[in-house]
Parts: C-alpha cells; sequence; structure tokens
C-alpha cells in the first residue's frame, strides 16, 4: 500500500509540476498482486465461436473469459490471432467491457490486446484501474503481467481522500 500511495503522489506531484512531460511519459503503477507465467496455459470460455480456416484465427462473442494463471479477461468480444509460425496463440484483440483482473487489482477499458509471448496487455479507451480502494483513470494503460508494472497515459487522473479533518 505505502508503494502504490508513493507512486500515485510521485505521478500527481509530475502532473502537478509538470504537465506535458507527464503526459508525454505516463505514470507508473504495479498492477497485479501475484507475476503471471505467460508460459502456463490459456483457458478460453464463451458463449460462440467461429474459426477462420484461412488464418487460424477465432472469434469468441458472448461473455468472453480468458484465464491465465492469476489473470483474468473478460469482454463482449475476442479475435484469437494464432501464431503464423508453429502452434499456440499471438494475440488476443478483446473488445467492449474489457475487464482485465489480476490478484485483487481490477481495470476496464473498451478494448484491450494482450500479445501474449511477451506478456503485454494495451488497454485502451476509458480506462478505470482499481487498486485498494483507490481508483486512478487514463486514456490507456499498458500492463507487463510478467514483471506486474502497468503505465498510465494519456489524461491520467486519480483522487486521493482528504485528510480527514486532522
Amino acid at each position: 500500500m505505502r508503494r502504490l500511495t508513493f507512486v500515485i503522489l510521485l505521478g500527481l506531484t509530475c502532473i502537478l509540476h509538470a504537465p506535458s512531460a507527464a503526459m508525454a511519459q505516463g505514470t507508473g503503477v504495479s498492477f497485479g498482486v501475484l507475476q503471471t507465467d505467460t508460459s502456463q496455459p490459456v483457458d478460453i470460455a464463451s458463449d460462440n465461436m467461429s474459426v477462420n480456416q484461412e488464418d487460424g484465427s477465432a472469434l469468441l462473442t458472448g461473455n468472453v473469459l480468458i484465464i491465465q494463471g492469476e489473470m483474468r479477461l473478460s469482454a463482449d468480444n475476442v479475435l484469437v490471432v494464432r501464431r503464423t509460425e508453429g502452434n499456440g496463440i499471438e494475440r488476443l484483440e478483446a473488445r467492449g467491457n474489457v475487464l482485465l483482473v489480476s490478484g485483487e487489482d481490477a481495470a476496464e477499458a473498451r478494448e484491450a490486446d494482450y500479445t501474449i509471448q511477451s506478456g503485454t496487455v494495451v488497454m485502451r479507451g476509458n480506462v478505470l484501474l482499481t487498486q485498494q480502494g483507490t481508483t486512478l483513470g487514463a486514456e490507456q494503460m499498458t500492463v507487463n503481467m510478467t514483471t506486474g508494472n502497468a503505465t498510465l497515459s494519456g489524461r491520467v487522473r486519480t483522487t486521493l481522500p482528504g485528510s480527514g479533518g486532522n
């Protein structure tokens, strides 16, 4: 909690004292209590699935839930893009009501792209990150699921609790 509070205060200090630099570089936070092992299998469930025989991609629609280790990703639709060489998934492109959960941390956005090999999730569109009762908003958040590091950019905003009269 102290680390998160320090990161938020440092980010806000940067925003208040150098707005253009803070917006260009983004604000760094940690995401997820536990890091995700990106070599773990990816479990996927949905109401419907259509497969493109040409490129091996699959479009999942309706109540899509993707689980890898401690990471949970849900969305209205997800396009599963297979690797062009070898077996396995290259990336997941989630659209509509995206929710990413890792440990007790949760992030919402309109869309997210998850590159499996690098373990990178890029969330875009009204991103809302909730951590231990604190919320951060931004236009984009990039999360490295291997390290748990996240960067928010594009009009980063938060509300800090008052001193309670002390």
